[in-house]
């Protein structure tokens, strides 16, 4: 199977809808409909600095992974930091090399952007993600707190 990444088309809505809302799910929490609407539309206007979707997808141009990054600026640095916030792949189709092709991606847009750090956050129990995650990144030692 022959896994590309490219960015969110308008026809990928429904795909793309279907796949968030597995994420949403698997981390066992609910976001608004209208957020998610917002988030789309972001990714739509294609805002320099604000989210961009990036989709894995099979030899059909099928949407079955997905990837949200965000790009900012740092106090630690002179340029852009690359935050991506989401990325999941359907259970379905794991094991295909569509995390990595999504990562990989992610990693040469923020190279284009002269990022000087790409970071991520999951959960501690997400153990198939993070057997991953080990070969592309390396573990920060920070822990995470919100209000």
């Amino acid at each position: 199977m022959s896994v590309d990444v490219r960015p969110l088309r308008p026809g990928d809505k429904a795909a793309w809808l279907a796949l968030f809302k597995s994420y949403i799910e698997f981390y066992g929490t609910s976001v608004p409909a209208d957020v998610i609407e917002t988030v789309w539309q972001r990714m739509m206007r294609g805002e320099p600095d604000c989210h961009i979707g990036m989709v894995a997808v099979d030899d059909k141009d099928e949407p079955f992974g997905l990837a949200h990054v965000l790009f900012h600026r740092s106090t630690w640095s002179k340029g852009w930091y690359c935050y991506l916030e989401d990325l999941f792949v359907d259970p379905a189709r794991r094991k295909t090399g569509a995390g990595r092709a999504l990562i990989e991606t992610v990693y040469a847009l923020a190279d284009a952007r002269g990022c000087s750090r790409t970071y991520w956050v999951t959960q501690e129990f997400n153990t198939t993600a993070r057997s991953l995650y080990d070969q592309v990144a390396t573990r920060a030692p920070f822990v995470q707190y919100r209000r």
